[in-house]
């Protein structure tokens, strides 16, 4: 099967980059586009230049003074003490040159998958360099300056007028998105990450379900730490189709952070290759299932950006492609290439070897745990007598 499919990119998307040491690498975003090219899986004629985002689209989501602030930060004219009412010039998210233009593009990039899907025909579209789930209407957060998911979704109600299922696998909540809609009913919202209490932002929880005619529209499974592949699949496999099923949504949008895998150095959960073969199999054919096809890919987290990243993200773009996951071997000339600049050792093959992490001795326990957190989430829309078996 083949399908036409959009591939944003930019050389540029790089010079979102807080500085050397800061684990946010866009680099990843390069090395996922070459590991598709060296599979000769990722053409020319695929690929479509991002767009910056004008400020009247940005302001769909962020304050006026907020894009004001950023561009006065871009230039070096505001302060430390300025910075700190918005979020910028903290650790995490630092104040860098440009940082206005750069970050700007990462939304224009969504923007840009989004009108090739609703506007040229593409089926679908993945735009890598966004998914920045964490920033505010006037407030940086978590590497994230503006929050490109959140404006594209206003975006489509705007121009498109579409109801909208946004689904989060980053191990970290999607907060920005999450609260952007809270109170929207033709907004829906399923975040699965690991659970707060030992990880960044801290929300995320189950009783988190929206608000005014927004409520039973926001979805949290906050799953355990040290959450494995078969207990992280169950909980996504269930919650994505029994919401589908509830919201019927006329397009979708994945937020697929990278950042759940036993390598990540961020975050606590033990998954492998094999939840990145099945997210994008699964939302490829929901989205066909429930919106002709109409699903809208972007990036997100991810800080093995050599072992992990490149291989989770080419994942979503051959599911896109053809349906199915990459197996077997990694070309070899990627390894060869990026192997001589890495500072570990490159895998050699799209699959990973169950015994990269050492055993769970709580694993029944975790499975447990997060099965009644799912059994939680979904309880209201059972209750509305809405679901049936899919």
């Amino acid at each position: 099967m083949s399908e036409h499919s959009a591939f944003i990119f930019s050389k540029d998307y790089e010079t979102y980059h807080f500085h050397e040491d800061h684990p946010f690498n866009q680099k990843r975003v390069a090395l996922t586009k070459e590991l598709l090219e060296a599979e000769n899986r990722l053409v020319p004629e695929q690929i479509i230049a991002p767009r910056h985002a004008t400020d009247e689209e940005l302001a769909l989501i962020h304050d006026r003074q907020y894009i004001q602030a950023i561009k006065k930060a871009s230039r070096g004219e505001l302060t430390a003490e300025e910075g700190l009412e918005f979020g910028i010039g903290t650790e995490d998210t630092p104040m860098f040159e440009n940082m206005h233009e750069s970050s700007s593009l990462l939304v224009g990039g969504t923007l840009t998958a989004v009108d090739a899907v609703l506007k040229n025909s593409f089926t679908h579209a993945l735009n890598l360099g966004g998914g920045l789930h964490h920033g505010f209407k006037r407030k940086a957060s978590g590497f994230c300056i503006y929050n490109d998911g959140a404006v594209a979704i206003k975006y489509i109600r705007e121009k498109y007028d579409l109801k909208v299922l946004y689904v989060d696998t980053d191990a970290h909540h999607g907060d920005g998105v999450q609260w952007a809609f809270y109170d929207d009913p033709n907004v829906c919202t399923l975040s699965i990450h690991e659970t707060g209490r030992y990880l960044f932002p801290g929300t995320g929880n189950v009783n988190e379900r929206g608000l005014k005619k927004g409520f039973g529209y926001s979805f949290n499974v906050p799953i355990d730490a040290f959450t494995e592949d078969e207990s992280f699949l169950h909980v996504y496999e269930s919650a994505f189709k029994e919401i589908c099923h509830y919201f019927k949504p006329d397009v979708i949008i994945t937020q697929n952070g990278a950042d759940a895998h036993a390598y990540d150095p961020l975050t606590h959960l033990c998954a492998t290759m094999e939840i990145y073969e099945k997210i994008p199999t699964l939302a490829h054919q929901l989205a066909h299932t429930y919106c002709d096809g109409k699903w809208i890919a972007l990036g997100g987290g991810g800080y093995d950006i050599w072992r992990v990243v490149p291989r989770a993200w080419s994942q979503i773009w051959g599911v896109m492609t053809s349906g199915k996951a990459f197996d077997g071997d990694l070309p070899k000339r990627w390894i060869t290439k990026w192997g001589k600049l890495a500072p570990v050792s490159l895998p050699t093959t799209w699959g990973d070897d169950k015994r990269i992490y050492s055993p769970i001795p709580r694993k029944q326990e975790i499975t447990e745990k997060n099965s009644n957190t799912l059994n939680k989430a979904l309880h209201y829309i059972r209750n509305q007598n809405k679901f049936s078996n899919v």
